[in-house]
């Protein structure tokens, strides 16, 4: 939906929980609000680092799976473009108007395949994971049916034990397969550990690293002996961009949480043994809810629960407080301890979910908010793009 052009139709409490100009107050819950202020200063700050190091930044638009925020991160941190995981969630960027947009998993399905080869069309690069050799060939069979080129990445498996291939010899033997295929073009390593990013000792995580570093380094250097140069050594996220940016051997970051924040990531530790939330990023995502209840001295209950949120990571917090705690939810209800009382009927309360990705998925809007007001409204562009 157009915001602009479509604004005056929009009903807040049915189709919108607020519309820009409303006092924050006003905002119908639960909705996902984004801390302006924060969000910028996040975006800002890795693009700095990427900078300062050398580095390309693709974000990772699964995170938020919203055009508006990739435009944000491409304008204010000198983002390259974006990552995501599906077929559908890259058109719908391709579709906004982000010029750089790598599938950084597997395609298989030929339907997804020949919509893959087309998303070119649109006017953006377009690059995808390869793990399999047999995987080439229906590639470069859509690209030449529609007239199209794709960059191919090769994936390695560095500790995640996903996808990706296991072995120097496997990322030869298909980078070889992806240079003779016609409309494919072999641009580099995919290495994303996934696996440590919520690990909380820095040391651990660092232990993991240096693992990948060396894998992706004897395929590098594999790939060199055979004459084939690596464009792009992509991988990173928010819990490792500092080891993968000093490796000498990347030259490609994809951290998408560090923009928004959640629990589960502010717990990690950094080199000095602070939380990442209290020092390093900004929480700028919140679910705000509303107190519907207090009939019991003790509890309060709000509307935020099981529907608004992701679980898979543990409960959310109350984002500055210290004196009400989120304790436990079912489909509709969250329950809020309230030991001295302190909650009324219509309080509102910022929650930090324990998983931005998935809690995200489940929304519509991002109601953006500045010095107490409503100041814009995104849509959650590529929600539900699963397939």
């Amino acid at each position: 939906m157009n915001i602009q052009t479509n604004i005056n139709d929009l009903v807040v409490g049915y189709d919108v929980p607020a519309l820009p100009g409303m006092d924050e107050a006003d905002i119908q819950t639960p909705c996902l609000v984004l801390d302006l202020d924060a969000l910028e200063r996040n975006i800002k700050k890795m693009g700095d680092y990427a900078a300062a190091h050398g580095m390309r930044h693709r974000v990772h638009g699964k995170m938020h799976k919203s055009v508006d925020v990739a435009k944000l991160q491409e304008q204010l941190g000198g983002a390259v473009g974006v990552c995501c995981q599906k077929v559908s969630e890259a058109e719908v960027f391709v579709r906004g108007g982000i010029k750089d947009v790598l599938v950084s998993n597997q395609v298989r399905d030929p339907l997804k395949i020949d919509r893959l080869a087309q998303l070119p069309k649109l006017g953006s690069r377009i690059l995808v994971c390869v793990d399999d050799l047999a995987n080439v060939d229906g590639l470069s069979a859509a690209v030449q049916k529609h007239g199209t080129k794709l960059d191919c990445l090769i994936e390695i498996d560095c500790g995640a034990g996903r996808c990706g291939v296991n072995s120097t010899k496997d990322v030869v033997v298909i980078a070889k397969a992806i240079q003779a295929a016609e409309g494919l073009n072999f641009t580099g390593i995919q290495a994303y550990q996934g696996a440590m990013q919520h690990m909380d000792s820095y040391d651990d995580r660092k232990a993991k690293l240096d693992i990948a570093i060396d894998l992706v380094e004897d395929a590098v250097a594999g790939l060199k002996a055979e004459g084939i140069t690596c464009e792009l050594v992509s991988g990173g996220g928010t819990g490792s961009y500092y080891f993968e940016s000093n490796s000498g051997v990347y030259n490609e970051l994809q951290c998408g949480s560090y923009a928004f924040m959640d629990a589960d990531y502010g717990r990690i530790l950094d080199r000095n043994g602070t939380r990442i939330d209290q020092g390093e990023w900004e929480n700028a995502l919140f679910i705000l809810t509303s107190v519907m209840s207090h009939t019991k001295a003790d509890k309060a209950i709000c509307d935020a629960g099981l529907k608004a949120q992701s679980m898979d990571s543990g409960l959310p917090f109350i984002y500055g407080r210290d004196d009400v705690e989120y304790l436990k939810c079912s489909d509709e209800h969250g329950v809020i301890g309230d030991p001295d009382g302190v909650l009324k009927v219509n309080d509102k309360l910022r929650l930090v979910p324990g998983h931005c990705d998935p809690t995200c998925n489940v929304h519509d809007w991002y109601v953006g908010v500045r010095d107490g007001k409503v100041e814009t409204l995104w849509p959650v562009s590529a929600r539900g793009k699963a397939y």
